[in-house]
């Protein structure tokens, strides 16, 4: 018999091994691939459709990407990763949530192209869900909110690609490559998401909605034109889809504590 725990572990390792397939998409897709990049996400989850069994890898990525927004969601709820409550652990806490939303949304993007017949989703799911919030009352702060929220992921993701904290919540039994592969990583996934926060910032704070909202796809077709940037973007989303594909074999998730109904991390 499976326990809330294990299933919770394998939800977690279906997620990362998600997140590997995505930024591995991206990441080709931009150094091979002017045009489908230029697409944005909508060009990555075609793509991904393309692919012999698209259909299946895409609700894999449904069920993977939606199960990992649901674990970084845990961070700022219980507190899974034992951030702490002071301003330090709060700060990580949120750029987790910004990244339990980004996840979310590209959670949404690949079910509209699973449930498409036409091979197409139609629309911009991240501006589709921007103008939702910004149609409610103070919209528009959320937004700008969001944007600083995805700021401080974008610090944490390079203090992460600087410092290899990130190594210590992986088994000692990974690829000896994964701190380099990490590295690289992280620095690019930092870039990408201020872009991601910039759009969210002028969107909520600066020009009322009307700026387009980047997912991660845009993101890096927004970089298009930056030369090296846009290289070493490309490249280094690669390596973090890589890693992520280890994270899903040696990452330690931290378990649920049967006793107090709170997560707990197992280090």
């Amino acid at each position: 018999m499976v326990d809330k725990s294990e299933k919770f572990n394998w939800l977690v390792r279906v997620g990362y091994f998600s997140r590997a397939i995505l930024y591995s998409v991206v990441g080709i897709i931009a150094l091979t691939s002017a045009q489908k990049i230029a697409e944005g996400t909508n060009g990555v989850f075609q793509a991904i459709q393309d692919f012999p069994a698209g259909t299946v890898i895409l609700w894999i990525m449904v069920v993977g990407l939606a199960a990992y927004g649901l674990f970084r969601l845990c961070s700022p709820i219980f507190d899974i990763e034992n951030e702490g409550s002071d301003a330090k652990g709060w700060g990580k806490r949120l750029g987790h949530l910004g990244s339990a939303i980004g996840h979310f949304a590209l959670a949404y993007s690949a079910y509209k192209f699973a449930t498409s017949e036409t091979g197409g989703s139609g629309g911009d799911g991240a501006q589709e869900a921007a103008s939702g919030v910004l149609s409610m009352e103070f919209g528009g702060i959320v937004l700008g909110l969001l944007g600083i929220a995805f700021f401080i992921a974008a610090f944490a993701q390079a203090k992460k690609g600087i410092t290899g904290e990130f190594m210590n919540r992986i088994s000692a039994r990974a690829p000896s490559h994964t701190r380099t592969l990490g590295a690289i990583g992280f620095a690019a996934r930092a870039i990408v998401f201020v872009v991601i926060g910039w759009s969210l910032v002028q969107a909520g704070f600066m020009s009322g909605g009307s700026q387009q909202v980047e997912t991660l796809g845009g993101a890096v077709a927004s970089l298009a034109d930056d030369g090296a940037i846009f290289t070493f973007v490309a490249i280094g989303l690669l390596a973090f889809g890589l890693l992520s594909l280890i994270l899903a074999r040696y990452r330690i998730i931290p378990e649920l504590d049967k006793s107090a109904g709170v997560p707990k991390f197992r280090a």
